[in-house]
Protein backbone atom coordinates (compact mmCIF):
# COMPACT_ATOMS: atom_id res chain seq x y z
CA UNK A 1 0.00 0.00 0.00
CA UNK A 2 2.83 2.18 -0.06
CA UNK A 3 2.00 2.99 -3.53
CA UNK A 4 -0.69 5.12 -2.51
CA UNK A 5 -0.13 8.69 -2.44
CA UNK A 6 -1.13 11.72 -3.23
CA UNK A 7 -1.26 11.14 -6.75
CA UNK A 8 -4.28 8.83 -5.85
CA UNK A 9 -8.18 9.10 -5.65
CA UNK A 10 -10.31 7.91 -3.15
CA UNK A 11 -13.42 6.82 -4.08
CA UNK A 12 -16.05 6.16 -1.48
CA UNK A 13 -19.39 4.48 -1.42
CA UNK A 14 -22.00 6.05 1.72
CA UNK A 15 -24.43 4.46 2.49
CA UNK A 16 -22.77 0.86 4.93
CA UNK A 17 -19.07 2.44 4.78
CA UNK A 18 -19.73 6.16 5.52
CA UNK A 19 -22.72 6.23 7.44
CA UNK A 20 -24.34 2.97 9.35
CA UNK A 21 -27.33 1.55 6.98
CA UNK A 22 -30.66 1.92 8.30
CA UNK A 23 -32.23 -1.77 7.30
CA UNK A 24 -34.81 -2.29 5.03
CA UNK A 25 -35.07 2.13 4.94
CA UNK A 26 -33.28 5.27 3.50
CA UNK A 27 -31.30 7.52 5.47
CA UNK A 28 -34.25 10.92 4.76
CA UNK A 29 -33.20 13.39 6.94
CA UNK A 30 -29.77 14.31 8.66
CA UNK A 31 -31.18 13.24 12.07
CA UNK A 32 -30.86 9.79 10.75
CA UNK A 33 -27.50 9.87 9.47
CA UNK A 34 -25.30 8.18 11.84
CA UNK A 35 -21.44 7.55 11.08
CA UNK A 36 -19.98 4.48 11.17
CA UNK A 37 -17.62 4.10 13.96
CA UNK A 38 -14.43 5.46 13.67
CA UNK A 39 -15.60 7.25 10.42
CA UNK A 40 -14.58 10.48 10.74
CA UNK A 41 -10.46 9.24 12.46
CA UNK A 42 -10.61 7.34 9.25
CA UNK A 43 -10.96 10.63 6.76
CA UNK A 44 -8.60 12.60 8.55
CA UNK A 45 -6.47 9.77 7.95
CA UNK A 46 -7.42 9.58 4.15
CA UNK A 47 -7.36 13.77 3.78
CA UNK A 48 -3.09 13.15 3.97
CA UNK A 49 -2.76 10.60 2.14
CA UNK A 50 -5.30 10.84 -1.27
CA UNK A 51 -5.29 14.00 -3.59
CA UNK A 52 -9.24 13.57 -4.31
CA UNK A 53 -11.73 12.05 -2.01
CA UNK A 54 -15.20 11.70 -3.78
CA UNK A 55 -18.32 10.22 -2.64
CA UNK A 56 -20.33 8.12 -5.21
CA UNK A 57 -23.77 6.93 -3.82
CA UNK A 58 -26.55 5.23 -5.58
CA UNK A 59 -29.74 7.07 -4.18
CA UNK A 60 -32.68 5.50 -5.61
CA UNK A 61 -34.86 6.59 -2.73
CA UNK A 62 -35.51 9.57 -4.18
CA UNK A 63 -36.45 7.69 -7.81
CA UNK A 64 -39.25 6.02 -5.67
CA UNK A 65 -40.80 9.17 -4.32
CA UNK A 66 -39.63 8.69 -0.59
CA UNK A 67 -37.45 11.89 -0.14
CA UNK A 68 -36.54 14.48 -2.47
CA UNK A 69 -33.04 15.85 -3.73
CA UNK A 70 -33.21 18.81 -0.99
CA UNK A 71 -33.36 15.98 1.55
CA UNK A 72 -30.36 14.37 -0.01
CA UNK A 73 -28.76 17.75 -0.15
CA UNK A 74 -29.08 18.31 3.61
CA UNK A 75 -28.11 14.84 4.89
CA UNK A 76 -24.46 16.04 2.44
CA UNK A 77 -24.17 19.14 4.07
CA UNK A 78 -24.75 17.81 7.30
CA UNK A 79 -22.43 14.68 6.46
CA UNK A 80 -19.48 17.19 4.81
CA UNK A 81 -19.72 19.83 7.59
CA UNK A 82 -18.94 17.16 10.18
CA UNK A 83 -16.00 15.48 8.12
CA UNK A 84 -14.40 18.88 7.73
CA UNK A 85 -14.83 20.01 11.62
CA UNK A 86 -13.11 17.26 12.08
CA UNK A 87 -10.38 17.66 10.17
CA UNK A 88 -11.08 15.35 7.02
CA UNK A 89 -12.62 16.55 3.46
CA UNK A 90 -14.47 15.22 1.01
CA UNK A 91 -14.20 17.24 -2.40
CA UNK A 92 -17.34 15.83 -4.32
CA UNK A 93 -20.16 13.87 -3.91
CA UNK A 94 -22.09 12.38 -6.68
CA UNK A 95 -25.44 10.74 -6.59
CA UNK A 96 -27.73 8.58 -9.04
CA UNK A 97 -31.36 9.21 -7.65
CA UNK A 98 -32.09 6.50 -10.88
CA UNK A 99 -34.06 3.37 -10.14
CA UNK A 100 -31.89 0.09 -10.11
CA UNK A 101 -34.55 -1.50 -12.73
CA UNK A 102 -34.10 1.54 -15.25
CA UNK A 103 -30.31 0.83 -14.90
CA UNK A 104 -29.42 4.46 -16.10
CA UNK A 105 -25.81 5.49 -16.62
CA UNK A 106 -24.91 6.65 -13.00
CA UNK A 107 -26.29 4.20 -11.45
CA UNK A 108 -23.19 1.81 -10.43
CA UNK A 109 -21.95 -0.28 -11.41
CA UNK A 110 -22.30 2.03 -14.43
CA UNK A 111 -19.12 4.03 -15.07
CA UNK A 112 -21.19 7.63 -15.24
CA UNK A 113 -20.06 8.89 -11.39
CA UNK A 114 -16.77 8.05 -12.14
CA UNK A 115 -16.67 9.49 -15.88
CA UNK A 116 -18.07 13.11 -14.06
CA UNK A 117 -15.64 13.30 -11.20
CA UNK A 118 -12.95 12.57 -14.08
CA UNK A 119 -14.60 15.91 -15.82
CA UNK A 120 -15.09 18.00 -12.51
CA UNK A 121 -11.04 16.88 -11.57
CA UNK A 122 -8.99 16.04 -15.08
CA UNK A 123 -6.26 14.97 -12.94
CA UNK A 124 -7.92 11.65 -11.69
CA UNK A 125 -6.61 8.88 -13.24
CA UNK A 126 -9.21 5.65 -12.57
CA UNK A 127 -6.30 3.18 -13.15
CA UNK A 128 -4.64 5.16 -9.78
CA UNK A 129 -8.29 5.37 -8.24
CA UNK A 130 -9.36 3.34 -5.21
CA UNK A 131 -12.77 2.23 -4.67
CA UNK A 132 -14.33 1.72 -1.26
CA UNK A 133 -17.39 0.08 -1.32
CA UNK A 134 -19.63 -2.55 1.02
CA UNK A 135 -21.99 -3.59 -1.86
CA UNK A 136 -21.08 -5.95 -5.13
CA UNK A 137 -22.09 -3.12 -7.37
CA UNK A 138 -18.74 -1.06 -5.83
CA UNK A 139 -16.52 -3.55 -6.73
CA UNK A 140 -18.03 -4.26 -10.11
CA UNK A 141 -17.91 -0.22 -10.18
CA UNK A 142 -14.11 -0.21 -9.33
CA UNK A 143 -13.45 -3.24 -11.47
CA UNK A 144 -15.01 -2.00 -14.56
CA UNK A 145 -12.76 1.05 -14.11
CA UNK A 146 -9.74 -0.37 -13.16
CA UNK A 147 -9.43 0.69 -9.81
CA UNK A 148 -8.41 -1.11 -6.67
CA UNK A 149 -11.09 -2.27 -4.30
CA UNK A 150 -11.76 -2.60 -0.85
CA UNK A 151 -14.72 -3.98 0.20
CA UNK A 152 -16.32 -3.12 3.94
CA UNK A 153 -17.50 -6.65 5.27
CA UNK A 154 -21.07 -6.73 6.58
CA UNK A 155 -23.28 -6.06 4.28
CA UNK A 156 -25.00 -9.76 4.49
CA UNK A 157 -27.69 -9.25 1.73
CA UNK A 158 -24.65 -9.51 -0.82
CA UNK A 159 -22.58 -12.51 -2.40
CA UNK A 160 -19.07 -11.39 -3.49
CA UNK A 161 -16.90 -12.69 -6.45
CA UNK A 162 -14.24 -12.37 -5.11
CA UNK A 163 -11.80 -11.79 -8.02
CA UNK A 164 -13.61 -8.62 -7.30
CA UNK A 165 -12.09 -7.51 -3.97
CA UNK A 166 -8.68 -6.44 -4.13
CA UNK A 167 -8.80 -6.26 0.07
CA UNK A 168 -11.79 -6.56 2.22
CA UNK A 169 -11.76 -4.87 6.07
CA UNK A 170 -14.15 -4.49 8.79
CA UNK A 171 -14.52 -0.71 8.19
CA UNK A 172 -13.58 1.98 6.92
CA UNK A 173 -11.31 3.25 9.76
CA UNK A 174 -9.61 -0.49 9.84
CA UNK A 175 -8.68 0.08 6.14
CA UNK A 176 -7.39 3.56 7.26
CA UNK A 177 -5.26 1.86 10.40
CA UNK A 178 -2.80 -0.11 7.37
CA UNK A 179 -1.57 3.35 6.61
Amino acid sequence: MEKWDKSWTLFLDRDGVINQRIPGAYVEFPEQFTFSENCLQALVVFRKIFNRIVVVTNQQGIGKGIMTTDQLTAIHLFMKNAIEKAGGKIDEIYHCPGLAKDNPECRKPNSGMAFQAKEDFPEIELSKSVMVGDSISDMEFGKRLGMTTVLIEGNEDERFNDELIDFKYQSLFEFATTF
